[in-house]
């Protein structure tokens, strides 16, 4: 059994501007989870030179804004990315790029602290500390974007002790409000490939995740003498989204510096690819104490995966 953190920090209402929304080859618009987890990565590891014993375990977030660099060019019907212009090359023409969709966000990170040294803390020292670690992730980047200062004063971290009952945590939540919680809805995507699968035995896990995340017009009624028929896009059982999670191995580990174009030759090498699931955007006043929220990551070496779940 995993130990309870021994409290919760709250970094709220962080405004990043041009975050990479290219989240996979398949999905585009909010920044993966893993991306997610890597900025907390880099925080616990920049906070650990003032806090060697500082550690975040899971990570819950909330997005309240979202704005995709996009346009719609005239005459057509499809939206494009705001991409930027490059320098020439030595020709003087236009060197070639990989598309980059970008966006601006603004959003919240509950993160579960470990730190044996944090009881011994008072209530002066435990908000100097939750400062401390804010003004540090002022300085890193969220999935690619940029960090902006904020605003006004009301955007300040706090440290809350793990000890507490569900109404202090949902009270947590509804001073984040108005926004959305990102959870693993993994539970609807193994129930989609169940009844998939029941009528037909080839259906495969990204045949159920795509039958998901496309639109079905169905009719109203199912009366096939009826003359005139209204038809109805289904409903979801929430605001339900594809997502990367993670990441397979599909080649076997190669030595530091035996693959040309690395970037980097000191670790060992494999060729991967995603690993999709569903999530959903809930709003936080739904949350209740059985909720998982917070996501953390998990490693298996041996299987070459990487991935993220809700715990």
């Amino acid at each position: 059994m995993q130990k309870n953190p021994d409290a919760i920090l709250i970094l709220p209402k962080l405004a990043i501007q041009n975050a990479n929304c290219i989240s996979s080859p398949l999905t585009w618009g909010f920044p993966s989870i893993a991306a997610v987890l890597g900025f907390v990565h880099a925080l616990q590891r920049s906070c650990n030179n003032k806090y060697p014993t500082l550690s975040f375990t899971a990570t819950a977030i909330i997005c309240h804004q979202f704005y995709p660099q996009v346009f719609l060019p005239p005459g057509t019907r499809d939206m494009v990315f705001r991409l930027t212009r490059n320098p020439v090359d030595k020709s003087g023409k236009t060197a070639s790029i990989s598309e980059e969709g970008r966006a601006h966000m603004t959003v919240s990170l509950l993160l579960q602290v470990r730190d044996a040294q944090y009881y011994e803390l008072n209530e002066q020292e435990a908000a100097q500390m939750a400062a401390n670690i804010l003004e540090i992730a002022y300085t890193l980047r969220f999935a690619g974007g940029s960090m902006l200062a904020p605003k006004h004063d009301r955007n300040k971290a706090k440290l809350i002790d793990w000890n507490f009952d569900g109404s202090t945590l949902k009270k947590a939540l509804r001073q984040l409000l108005p926004g959305f919680m990102l959870i693993s809805r993994e539970d609807l995507l193994a129930e989609q490939i169940s009844t998939m699968q029941s009528t037909e035995p080839e259906i495969t896990a990204l045949d159920a995740l795509l039958d998901i995340a496309a639109l079905h017009s169905e009719p109203e009624t199912q009366d096939i003498n009826a003359e005139n028929v209204d038809w109805i896009v289904r409903k979801r059982p929430g605001w339900i989204v594809p997502i990367p999670v993670g990441y397979r191995s599909i080649s076997q580990l190669y030595q530091p510096g035996t693959i040309a174009n690395a970037r980097d030759n000191t670790s060992p090498f494999a060729f991967t690819e995603c690993i999709y699931s569903l999530g959903q955007w809930i709003s936080p006043h739904r949350i209740d104490e059985n909720s998982r929220i917070f996501w953390q990551y998990q490693h298996d070496s041996e299987k070459g995966v990487y991935q993220c779940i809700c715990c």
